[in-house]
């Protein structure tokens, strides 16, 4: 008989495999462009999922014209607020400037410098990009007390260009429905659920093996050869599992809108902006996570146009 052949279990791709620092990742910003607003991302918070009720007006699709039901994830997007301008110069952090009014919890998460520049003392041709440290009204919708702060990028011809959207929202609330329309693709980026130590079955997916083996079934055969004598960091064995940081690409908008009445199992109502997107969204309810402009939008995902009928 031929040699059973498998592929090795595991993608290096994300190594190593520990708990993420921070829940809101850091984002590349300069990378991304595509949406309709000058903000580039924004601070959201998965809801859960439900079944959308749609009219497929995708051409050549199978079900053309026809009403379908596809899962959906609802992310509730309280308005945001910047936290402070921050400016780059050769690609690196030059400085910081605080806005003028900040939230009681926000004093109480962040520790302030003693020395704060102002606007008004900045020369921005000194400098060669800008972004916000934005951070989430979250207390509005009453999930919890302390804001979510994330950076976010700008998009803009020129610095002064940003520069004028921020001196214009500067202590203003800022909406998602003005920086993101149904029908447009989004990124969402965040931290998966987190489940623990587990074993290489479950971590990596490894077969198991048959049921007279010795010394367990749920392990790996061989660890590694005698000689050299050392186990490789590419075997797989047991660690935490989940609780990292991932990506998911081109995520159709459905539709937009603010309040729903729908109860949600472990989240309760949305109150506040709301995005409906098609799939699903890493990490469980409540999660925080940072929704921005598409880095690769495909063109398969383009080219599905989708009515939005209901949530089922």
């Amino acid at each position: 008989m031929p040699s059973t052949k498998s592929p090795r279990k595991g993608s290096l791709q994300f190594w190593p495999r520990k708990r993420a620092k921070k829940i809101l990742p850091s984002v590349n910003w300069k990378h991304l462009t595509g949406n309709k607003g000058i903000l580039k991302g924004f601070i959201a918070y998965k809801v859960g999922m439900a079944s959308a009720y749609i009219t497929n007006n995708t051409p050549d699709s199978l079900t053309k014209s026809k009403k379908i039901t596809i899962p959906a994830t609802i992310l509730e997007c309280p308005p945001i607020k910047i936290f402070s301008i921050r400016f780059y110069k050769n690609n690196k952090v030059s400085k910081d400037v605080l806005s003028n009014v900040l939230e009681k919890e926000l004093k109480k998460k962040v520790k302030l410098a003693k020395k704060q520049h102002k606007l008004e003392e900045i020369n921005f041709s000194d400098y060669d990009d800008v972004s916000i440290i934005a951070y989430s009204l979250v207390k509005k919708i009453g999930l919890k007390k302390k804001p979510d702060l994330v950076e976010i990028g700008l998009n803009g011809a020129s610095i002064e260009e940003k520069i004028n959207f921020i001196k214009e929202n500067l202590n203003k609330e800022i909406s998602v429905l003005e920086m993101f329309e149904a029908g447009k693709l989004i990124d969402v980026r965040g931290v998966t659920k987190g489940k623990g130590f587990q074993g290489p079955v479950k971590r990596f997916g490894i077969t198991l093996k048959v049921s007279k083996s010795e010394k367990g079934r749920r392990r790996p055969g061989n660890v590694g050869p005698w000689n050299p004598s050392r186990v490789i960091f590419r075997v797989p064995m047991a660690g935490q599992t989940g609780y990292q940081t991932r990506v998911i690409y081109n995520n159709k908008i459905l539709s937009t809108g603010t309040g729903l009445d729908k109860i949600f199992k472990n989240y309760g109502t949305v109150k506040s902006d709301y995005l409906i997107i098609e799939g699903s969204v890493m990490g469980p309810a409540k999660r925080q996570v940072v929704i921005t402009a598409p880095l690769r939008a495909s063109k398969k995902q383009e080219k599905k146009n989708y009515e939005f009928v209901e949530l089922r």
